[in-house]
């Protein structure tokens, strides 16, 4: 059996503000070591239900070099830094038999929602044949093209819910109850990591019962972006064209695998700056 790990940082017990996400503030030390603690609770989940299984992690924060490598836990497989073809799921193939979100958010635009965002603050919101998806369903639906099961979400009560509206017989941890953007009431790391190992013990007993999330192509995708000068390069990709205003660009994809990579490349282009 082989498992992948995807671990994000802002849905990790604690997390609350960028300061303890961002490499470049006083706090992200100690967020990238919570992140490495949770990773390695949700690899010793996997291991009890299934000795045998091989585990992945894919770092799925940022720059993707967040997690700890002398931390990790010694069975699993670290896939880290950028670029990479699959983003958040590097390291997902046709051998993958369960995926994990770990430490996931909720999309761009839910709240009350701890640090919601889809991908970059460059992304107001992403419609997908009219379904409006952050980054628990876009890489749910990249899992499910393979197709391979999401088992196992965490994060905050926010994205457990989003998660739960696609996968409702996948297994979520809510390791904090969202007050607003930038705050919530955490579990204590400890007991956020208990309750990791066991539900990710749990998952792989059940994950013959939990269906791949999947979306049928051809697929109508729509996104909003923060600034006008971003709609002006995302147009130069072949097939995104302008639509309804200044800030939104739309392409049809053949499947999720190419909406997939077409959104990851508008956020790259978003980053480039004018002038």
């Amino acid at each position: 059996m082989k498992v992948l790990i995807s671990v994000d940082l802002e849905g990790i017990s604690g997390i609350v503000h960028p300061t303890e996400t961002n490499p470049d503030r006083y706090d992200y030390e100690r967020g990238r070591t919570a992140m490495t603690a949770e990773a390695n609770a949700v690899i010793a989940g996997v291991l009890d239900a299934a000795p045998d299984a091989v585990v992945w992690v894919a770092d799925a924060h940022g720059s993707f070099r967040n997690i700890l490598p002398e931390d990790l836990d010694r069975r699993a497989h670290l896939v880290r830094g950028r670029p990479r073809a699959l983003g958040m799921l590097a390291g997902l193939d046709e051998h993958t038999d369960a995926v994990m979100f770990i430490g996931y958010h909720a999309r761009a635009g839910a709240g009350p929602a701890v640090l919601a965002h889809t991908m970059s603050d460059a992304i107001l919101d992403v419609r997908v044949a009219g379904r409006s998806l952050g980054e628990i369903g876009l890489n749910a639906a990249m899992a499910g093209h393979v197709p391979a099961p999401v088992v196992l979400l965490s994060g905050d009560d926010a994205a457990c819910a989003e998660f739960g509206e696609l996968v409702p017989s996948a297994v979520t941890v809510a390791v904090k109850q969202t007050l607003g953007q930038a705050a919530a009431v955490a579990l204590h790391p400890r007991e956020a990591r208990e309750r990791l190992r066991r539900a990710a013990a749990d998952a792989i007993t059940r994950r013959a019962s939990i269906r791949p999330w999947t979306l049928a192509g051809p697929l109508d995708v729509e996104v909003d972006l923060y600034g006008p000068y971003m709609v002006d390069l995302a147009v130069l990709v072949p097939g995104v064209a302008r639509v309804g205003g200044g800030r939104t660009v739309a392409f049809r994809a053949a499947d999720a695998a190419e909406a997939y990579r077409l959104v990851q490349l508008l956020v790259q282009l978003a980053s480039i700056k004018p002038g």
